[in-house]
């Protein structure tokens, strides 16, 4: 009997262990089943952007090639058709060269101020400096420029901003004063307070401009260094042919374009409207008024 009540308990544990087994399996093959469903979910979406990525990917070297086609048939067009021109279309894209005289005419620009000027008056003096060298270049009748006394702020300015000075052309650049460069008696020294007006342009002279931006700090000091050193001194004849709202104290460039458009056009009136800007508010002069207000009569 204790034999046969052994094996029915035996049987019951058993078919209570495969009850178990069965429940474990059905719930691992539920979640199985969720969790397949969830990720089929999530491998739609990732296809999807897998298979447009492999798409972008596989028309790539597609993409090359049709833009290499376009850019060679291009090209293939343009020379038949500068073939068929007879070479007419590429020349006229390039401007009309005009024919250049070059001046005998001297231009110095004074760089002995460079103590009296802020560090940023000193970047405004080289870019003007830098303008003066580019407008030569291009001008019709390029002049003999000297920059003398070149050294302290404005050398530094020179070196960090723009390193390709060095290798500036039809340009003389000293360390000296330009009284040591150039003989005295050739020298006139271009200021706004000197009473002497130029009337007109000596090719034996050298006309000096002084490299000072001093926003009326230092007002007079170029006419003084004229008269200390002894040389000739003149300012160019601006009151007699514009009127201006600002002060007559022109920048270093626009001194040096004005001598450059007169060279060219002949004419100060001319040469004045060509390069003063707009906000100097410049009006010409009516010459025939100012002559009649000056003259007393009989």
């Amino acid at each position: 009997m204790a034999d046969g009540s052994e094996k029915g308990e035996a049987s019951a544990q058993q078919e209570k262990d495969n009850g178990a087994n069965e429940s474990s399996q059905k719930t691992e093959s539920s979640n199985n089943g969720e969790n397949a469903a969830e990720n089929q979910t999530v491998s739609k979406r990732q296809q999807k952007k897998l298979l447009k990525q492999r798409k972008w990917e596989e028309e790539r070297e597609l993409r090359k090639q049709k833009r290499k086609e376009r850019k060679q048939q291009r090209r293939l067009q343009r020379h038949n058709h500068q073939e068929e021109q007879g070479g007419e279309a590429q020349h006229v894209r390039k401007r009309p060269r005009r024919e250049v005289t070059p001046s005998s005419l001297r231009l110095v620009v004074d760089c002995s101020f460079d103590n009296l000027m802020l560090s940023k008056d000193v970047q405004k003096l080289h870019k003007q400096i830098q303008r003066c060298y580019a407008e030569n270049r291009r001008a019709l009748h390029p002049v003999q420029v000297y920059l003398t006394s070149l050294g302290g702020q404005l050398k530094q300015s020179m070196d960090k901003k723009d390193k390709g000075w060095v290798n500036w052309k039809d340009i003389s650049i000293k360390t000296e004063h330009y009284s040591e460069v150039v003989a005295k008696e050739e020298l006139v020294y271009l200021t706004s307070d000197s009473p002497n007006v130029l009337e007109e342009l000596d090719h034996t002279k050298a006309y000096v401009i002084g490299g000072l931006v001093d926003h009326n700090h230092h007002k007079g000091i170029t006419f003084e260094r004229a008269k200390e050193l002894g040389i000739d001194h003149a300012r160019l004849p601006l009151s007699s042919f514009v009127k201006m709202n600002s002060r007559k104290v022109l920048a270093v460039n626009h001194v040096f374009e004005i001598i450059l458009a007169y060279l060219e056009k002949g004419s100060w009136q001319e040469a004045f409207f060509t390069v003063l800007p707009q906000r100097k508010g410049a009006v010409a002069v009516d010459q025939e008024k100012e002559e009649s207000d000056s003259d007393p009569g009989p």
